[in-house]
């Protein structure tokens, strides 16, 4: 039979909790971004962001963080069926901080910690041997208990004529040789730990550490005389990692010096975090290795991984996909602090976002200044209806992918709250309804510090009514709010929808929606969505969606709003849209509620005869999609 999976690790797991202040003292960190962590775990994600088929063995807590872990390796594309769910244990986590540039502090919380608890019973045969490789790594042969695990499956992998491979990955403070605030520390020499290192190195055809591990696995703090001495116990192919000088590869006797090793183009950027650039540079050289690059190439993938992880915050979140990475060795260095590389970090986010959305059927009831209007609507009215508009929602996707809502928080928070982790893609607008020149809700603040709040499956949604010719004030105003929302949205890991509406502002031609769009990108403006009117032409349709193409080929795509249309109109709009691939689906809102919001508020119908009302509404509008695209 055929391998399902090109690679397997096994070891760590861990919550990191990264200082967001850069330049501080552990001390006086005042937030942190949380991220996975754990080298096997790093290596699992960066490798699937590599085109790998990548799983992980390992053990996480019957808790909040341990199930992060594992919704976050599933949305990077990780097998997580060897993640065993450990019922007693705590998910191990750390926390970490950038000091400058040569000091990472960090502190390991791991006593008696899930991932420690990995044991030979979690080892499954049948599993193991659906990879072509298996990648170990040094902390989990540290305790009998771990060992005997990865012992176990790197005998299975022997056996099945599968490849090995370790990252010595050396943390003195994981070994019990040095204190819990010296988790910064990189080594130690032991005796004991270089004797247990020795015992096992025989089992790999690939070893791979810095000086330092070398040092440790070898027994001397001469680097050729600890690769040596690894050599005399092991013929596997030995990558010693140099820092900025790159890193060499010996497959035979190990020479005099280490520059006559095979190696490959090195990169010379900033050094901003050191923290997972270890995993970042296996990642890149598992896929070498595994697709059969020569040596060299190998490493040339494993530097420019190691170069993007020092050069971002973050251990997983840094790591390159393979467009990624084929973009910068394409184009090279433009910039060397690469997180300030405007081109390349659109490349980067693009192409790692999670999520299929390649279809967007839409519940928009994000509508404000139309609800407020109504005969009998107050505040609390309002809210309790938008919780009907989720239900409603809610039953026409019945747990299927493919649906999402449009809903504020303003009037709509209760139905906002209700609708985390449900499954269903949630925008959530900005604008004050109605507003030209653009301004936002308050809850945004004037230092937009209010997305700061919002959870990261929220994608913030801003409606312009923005025209070609409009003032040059106007404009200004405008695209200023725009930009600005733009960046903050990126600096707070939030998608962004830009809804363009030019016709609500003055004439409109087969061009002037592709105008607006191109204007926007001159502007340095990269929406992951963009929400556009139905238009009724061929070319308007064409014009525009060759601006977004020429300007961003990995946005998500467009949604075709409504505008309280009849469902007869919309159908027909439906029908012009769904010749276009970008096009994913629509964003519709008054036709489906608002007779069942005219009639509710005046306590015509109960709540049940709303549910049901919006809810054939829905689903008809759905059925006229899937039809127009071809999907019934």
């Amino acid at each position: 039979m055929g391998k399902t999976l090109d690679v397997i690790t096994i070891g760590r797991s861990s919550v990191d909790l990264y200082g967001a202040q850069i330049g501080g003292r552990l001390e006086d960190m005042a937030s942190f971004n949380k991220y996975i962590g754990g080298s096997p775990t790093n290596i699992a994600a960066g490798t699937a962001r590599l085109g790998l088929k990548s799983a992980l063995i390992t053990r996480v807590g019957n808790e909040h963080m341990g199930r992060f872990i594992t919704e976050e390796l599933q949305k990077e594309g990780v097998d997580t069926r060897g993640v065993v769910t450990d019922p007693e244990r705590l998910t191990a986590l750390v926390l970490l901080g950038i000091r400058d540039q040569e000091q990472f502090p960090l502190i390991f919380y791991r006593d008696n910690c899930a991932d420690m608890a990995l044991c030979e019973d979690d080892i499954d045969e049948g599993f193991v041997t659906q990879a072509r490789a298996v990648v170990a790594t040094g902390t989990h042969l540290s305790h009998p208990r771990t060992e005997a695990a990865v012992l176990k499956a790197l005998t299975i992998a022997r056996a099945d004529g599968m490849q090995t491979a370790l990252d010595i990955d050396y943390r003195p403070n994981l070994w019990g040789l040095a204190g819990h605030g010296d988790g910064e520390s990189r080594f130690i020499a032991s005796d004991k730990v270089t004797a247990k290192l020795q015992s096992t190195l025989h089992l790999f055809d690939l070893i791979v550490g810095t000086e330092e591990e070398f040092h440790i696995a070898g027994g001397s703090t001469d680097t050729v005389e600890a690769l040596r001495a690894v050599r005399k116990v092991s013929g596997a192919t030995l990558v010693c990692k140099r820092g900025a000088m790159g890193a060499v590869a010996f497959t035979g006797d190990i020479p005099d010096t280490l520059d006559e090793g095979q190696s490959g183009p090195g990169f010379p950027i900033e050094v901003f975090n050191v923290l997972g650039a270890g995993d970042g540079f296996m990642s890149g050289l598992l896929k070498g290795w595994l697709t059969d690059q020569d040596w060299p190439t190998a490493l040339k993938y494993a530097n420019a991984c190691g170069a993007f992880a020092v050069s971002r915050h973050g251990c997983t979140p840094a790591y390159p996909s393979w467009a990624e990475l084929e973009f910068f060795l394409n184009r090279g260095i433009k910039e060397r602090a690469l997180r300030k590389d405007a081109e390349l970090e659109q490349v980067h986010w693009a192409t790692n976002r999670k999520g299929d959305w390649s279809t967007m059927r839409v519940f928009a009831f994000d509508h404000r200044m139309q609800l407020e209007d109504l005969e009998g609507a107050t505040a609390d009215k309002i809210g309790a209806f938008k919780t009907l508009c989720l239900e409603a929602c809610a039953q026409v996707a019945d747990g299927q992918p493919g649906y999402g809502l449009l809903c504020d928080s303003r009037l709509g928070r209760d139905a906002l709250y209700k609708a985390a982790g449900t499954g269903l893609w949630i925008g959530r607008p900005v604008e004050w309804p109605g507003s030209r020149p653009l301004t936002l809700e308050p809850e945004i603040g004037p230092d937009f510090g209010g997305l700061n709040e919002w959870p990261l499956e929220h994608v913030v949604k801003v409606l312009c009514f923005y025209h070609p010719d409009d003032t040059a004030d106007m404009k200004a105003e405008q695209e200023a709010t725009v930009t600005r929302l733009f960046h903050a949205c990126r600096r707070n890991r939030l998608e962004f929808l830009l809804e363009v509406i030019p016709s609500k502002a003055g004439p409109v031609s087969d061009d002037t929606t592709a105008q607006v769009i191109r204007h926007f990108y001159n502007l340095g403006v990269y929406p992951d969505w963009w929400k556009l009117e139905p238009m009724t032409t061929k070319a308007a349709w064409e014009k525009s969606i060759a601006a977004i193409e020429e300007n961003d080929p990995n946005t998500r795509g467009i949604v075709v709003l409504g505008l309280g249309a009849e469902e007869a109109a919309l159908k027909q709009s439906f029908e012009v849209a769904a010749q276009y691939p970008l096009v994913k689906g629509f964003a519709v809102g008054r036709t489906i509620f608002a007779d069942a919001a005219k009639a509710w508020m005046t306590g015509a119908i109960t709540d049940a005869e709303a549910v049901a009302q919006m809810k054939d509404t829905y689903a008809r509008l759905c059925g006229f999609w899937d039809a127009a695209r071809g999907e019934d």
